[in-house]
């Protein structure tokens, strides 16, 4: 018997109210509810609300047309790491300043895909057709992949499907701490739960309503324990007076956190975005100051710092990660020209597709993936 779709799960548990605040939900810092899901209902409401409005509400939704897909930043200007995307959720209930969704979603109402066998076919189907590559697919493109675990399921039915596939790696992508319904899944090693880490101040000012630093850092380590490869994204390094300290101070929390050995790959980016998303940022949160530093449009129709200001805050963060992990743990720039790596690494791969390689061959050497080897959790 095939497994009920989210929304008839849902029903069964009895929830109606599917996102108020239950009674037993532990608390987390700042008095919100676990996981900061608050005041969301069930909506079956079909017209389209703007970015703010619609993550009060969440709609559940059946997979129409294709779910996976290459990355949307995807640049053969720049070196992209070829990661795949599953359009699994669309938005979440955080409020950071710079996300580019606001941009994006034509509709802002939260919505999940329904029925995870349909969008599992497809993942099959495409990784089938080259059985002899691996795969790495995140559901974080158009949301966060974790923010609603709490109520949904969606990831833990994931995490199992995954466990079964010989190359394919699912990569979970979050700002919350919502991890304790996954740490007990027979996962084979083959979901990767990764991390978007800023400083606290960072956290404060610009990442409003996701989990505190502290509370990310006590979820990775509990995620850690549990067997699962932890990938960490210090993305989008910003700029403000006394930035270079706060990111030499994280690099040294992450790792009282969780060793090194952990860690499947670590990336470094900085503040971009299209220059009609100015405007959006500042009339959505009027009290930020992204929008008043130096920038240059790219060729990706991307504004960015200047070049010798990505390179001194991309070295600086690199050496103080280089002090924590060995030569083995993968490091990478995310969407940045070769002269920047060259800068920062001293080196840059030849490609797309010879960075794609890179991290095959960390994951089959680091955390033994090769299905002929590879025994599970």
């Amino acid at each position: 018997m095939s497994p009920l779709p989210l929304r008839e799960r849902v029903r069964e548990r009895g929830i109606l109210n599917l996102f108020s605040p239950s009674p037993s939900s532990p608390p987390v810092k700042g008095g919100e509810p676990c996981c900061n899901v608050i005041n969301y209902i069930k909506s079956m409401n079909t017209k389209p609300l703007n970015y703010k409005d619609g993550k009060k509400e969440i709609r559940f939704i059946p997979k129409k047309g294709e779910a996976m897909g290459t990355c949307a930043t995807f640049n053969r200007k720049y070196l992209c790491c070829n990661v795949h995307v599953l359009k699994s959720v669309l938005n979440c209930p955080f409020e950071c300043s710079y996300c580019f969704l606001q941009n994006y979603l034509n509709d802002g109402v939260t919505k999940l895909v329904d029925n995870i066998d349909n969008l599992m076919g497809e993942v099959k189907d495409k990784i089938n057709r080259e059985p002899g590559r691996l795969f790495r697919i995140g559901t974080w493109e158009l949301g966060d992949s974790l923010a609603l675990e709490g109520r949904t399921g969606q990831a833990a039915r994931l995490v199992k499907e995954f466990a079964g596939l010989e190359n394919a790696v699912l990569e979970l992508k979050t700002k919350s701490d919502c991890v304790d319904s996954i740490l007990n899944l027979n996962h084979g090693g083959r979901t990767v739960i990764s991390w978007s880490m800023n400083t606290e101040y960072i956290i404060k000012t610009e990442e409003h309503r996701t989990a505190s630093l502290e509370d990310r850092l006590q979820a990775m380590h509990k995620t850690a324990n549990a067997g699962y490869p932890i990938g960490l994204h210090f993305d989008p390094m910003i700029l403000y007076a006394g930035w270079e300290k706060d990111y030499v101070k994280l690099a040294n929390q992450v790792f009282e956190a969780v060793l090194p050995d952990r860690v499947a790959w670590i990336s470094i980016g900085s503040l971009r975005f299209n220059p009609e998303m100015k405007k959006k940022i500042e009339n959505n949160y009027p009290d930020n100051r992204l929008t008043c530093a130096e920038m240059v449009l790219g060729d990706d129709a991307k504004m960015r710092y200047v070049k010798p200001l990505r390179v001194s805050m991309y070295r600086s963060l690199y050496n103080s990660l280089r002090r924590h992990i060995s030569k083995d743990n993968l490091i990478y720039l995310c969407m940045e020209r070769r002269d920047v790596w060259d800068k920062v690494f001293g080196y840059h791969p030849d490609s797309i597709e010879h960075l794609d390689r890179f991290f095959t061959q960390s994951l089959y050497k680091r955390f033994e993936l090769n299905p002929k080897r590879h025994t599970g959790k």
